[in-house]
């Protein structure tokens, strides 16, 4: 029989590609992970080329929690692994419950330290798995929510794996005990207005009780469920391919030939590409009645949690809720580029002495009278761009060069003084143009 450390070797080489240069745990202190930085400490030793780092989040909630970091750092600094905290702010009056409120920013804040294809390990096992298929049997999930977790996932452009899920948690205990490891033990776990803890302690016992082998049992539907879940996928990927624009929006009037199942189902699809929460049957058919089926000259928007769905010239998108930034401005100095807020990217006027780049718009140097400066909001600007007869509104122009509304406000506007120059990577105004100097929009993938 493997031990522990050989299991979690075995899983991780598996989901490990060569393109993956760091490994991220999620380190909470509790048993579970505990035991996975031990195990981690081992891997580092036969794999000393890869980055390993631990990731404490700071929830607030405990009078306990600054002696949980304090303990986490020591354990990782006996361990040679690189540790770091991030703090997590939740809203006690949200009607969102605190666990999923502390999912959810626990997950954001981890993602900040994953690259492409790196992988995050986080320690749940057996028994947990038969607490998330029951919550969402009660949340009413289909076979996707009830094939629980998989020892891999995607997650954003990293890989969330869980190399104890063959455990229980008596395995990883024992292991413990043999290791002399210490653990904290979060005083909330005892808590059964949570969810999770009250299937824990009042639910899952008698149901072990009355049938011992249920966990077992429920692992193994689980698993079938899983399975259904890829030969759909499989035998729909034709239809989401034909579907799918090379810009990863969807083509709506593909999508409105489909079968209410099929085209419910690459929907799904679809938001699990960008690591989004499954949309409900309710949403679904919002998506298809609001924004699919409204009328050609709409500018149809369906919020959906923290994203919203658009329709622009026949095609769906998905777009943050928090990219929007109307009111931003910034002055800008040549040769130094300047962060957009929301993750919009850099804006820099760069002259030839100090550019590499091709990229961007050629614009003259300002004059010494001139303010330059950059803002988003296109409300009431006119241009006249250098290949047109006359100036128009912004907002016509930016119908004519066919940029989607909701990207209108997150698009950079140089302007000097009070005239608008170059707008984003679309055109220079008449007036504007030149040689010497290039307004260059770096956007964040």
């Amino acid at each position: 029989m493997k031990s522990v450390i050989e299991i979690f070797s075995d899983v991780t080489n598996a989901c490990l590609t060569e393109d993956a240069s760091r490994l991220v745990l999620a380190l909470s202190g509790g048993l579970d992970s505990r035991v996975m930085l031990e195990c981690l400490s081992h891997y580092q030793l036969q794999n000393p080329t890869l980055e390993v780092r631990a990731v404490h989040v700071h929830h607030g909630l405990s009078h306990n929690a600054d002696h949980w970091v304090e303990q986490c750092r020591l354990w990782c600094e006996e361990a040679n692994i690189s540790f770091y905290v991030e703090f997590a702010s939740l809203d006690v009056n949200s009607k969102q419950s605190l666990e999923a409120q502390a999912r959810e920013a626990r997950y954001a804040l981890l993602s900040k330290h994953l690259n492409k294809n790196d992988l995050l390990l986080t320690a749940q096992h057996v028994d947990d798995q038969l607490e998330t298929l029951l919550l969402a049997l009660k949340r009413g999930s289909g076979p996707r929510g009830l094939a629980a977790m998989g020892a891999k996932s995607a997650f954003g452009e990293a890989v969330l794996v869980r190399p104890f899920l063959s455990l229980k948690r008596e395995a990883l205990e024992a292991f413990a005990k043999q290791q002399q490891l210490e653990w904290v033990e979060d005083e909330s776990n005892q808590d059964t207005q949570f969810d999770r803890n009250f299937l824990r302690h009042q639910v899952i016992p008698v149901l072990s009780a009355r049938w011992p082998e249920i966990q077992a049992a429920a692992l193994r539907s689980a698993q079938l469920c899983f399975e259904q879940e890829q030969l759909l996928d499989e035998l729909l990927e034709p239809h989401y391919q034909s579907a799918l624009n090379i810009d990863d929006s969807l083509n709506a009037d593909v999508l409105s030939k489909l079968s209410d199942a099929i085209r419910n189902r690459l929907l799904r699809r679809w938001f699990a590409q960008y690591g989004l929460p499954m949309p409900g049957k309710k949403q679904l058919g919002l998506i298809y009645q609001e924004v699919i089926q409204a009328s050609q000259d709409a500018n149809p928007k369906l919020i959906i949690g923290k994203v919203s769905v658009r329709r622009f010239q026949k095609s769906l998108f998905l777009i943050e809720q928090s990219k929007e930034a109307p009111y931003w401005q910034s002055a800008i100095v040549i040769d130094t580029a300047i962060e957009l807020p929301n993750g919009l990217g850099l804006v820099e006027i760069s002259s030839h002495s100090h550019s590499h780049s091709h990229s961007g718009l050629l614009v003259r140097a300002p004059k010494l009278d001139e303010k330059v400066w950059v803002q988003f909001n296109p409300g009431g600007l006119t241009a006249h761009p250098e290949e047109r007869s006359g100036s128009r509104k912004l907002k016509k122009l930016f119908q004519e060069y066919q940029i989607p509304p909701w990207k209108r406000s997150q698009t950079p506007i140089l302007m000097y003084n009070e005239e608008v120059v170059a707008v984003g990577d679309s055109f220079v105004c008449r007036g504007y143009t030149g040689s010497s100097h290039r307004f260059n929009w770096k956007k964040h993938n």
